[in-house]
């Protein structure tokens, strides 16, 4: 048996490899990101929750009229 069980949810504290796939970014564009992390044993780990809030945060793209973009297909 393995070190760790099999599970089929995301854990909600994630190693930085694991967090920049949930973001969609590189690990180098991650650690660049004012994304706090939590300790646990020495190791330094990211919190889904901080993550969804950072990208919930985002701004949503804009045109140069200060629209969002997809405003104008549907008008």
């Amino acid at each position: 048996m393995g070190k760790h069980a099999h599970i089929s949810y995301q854990p909600r504290l994630l190693g930085a490899a694991e967090a920049a796939a949930y973001m969609g970014v590189s690990e180098t564009k991650l650690r660049g990101l004012n994304i706090p992390r939590r300790m646990m044993d020495g190791r330094r780990l990211f919190d889904r929750f901080d993550l969804d809030r950072f990208a919930s945060d985002l701004p949503y793209e804009k045109d140069t009229l200060g629209e969002n973009t997809c405003d104008a297909v549907f008008d």
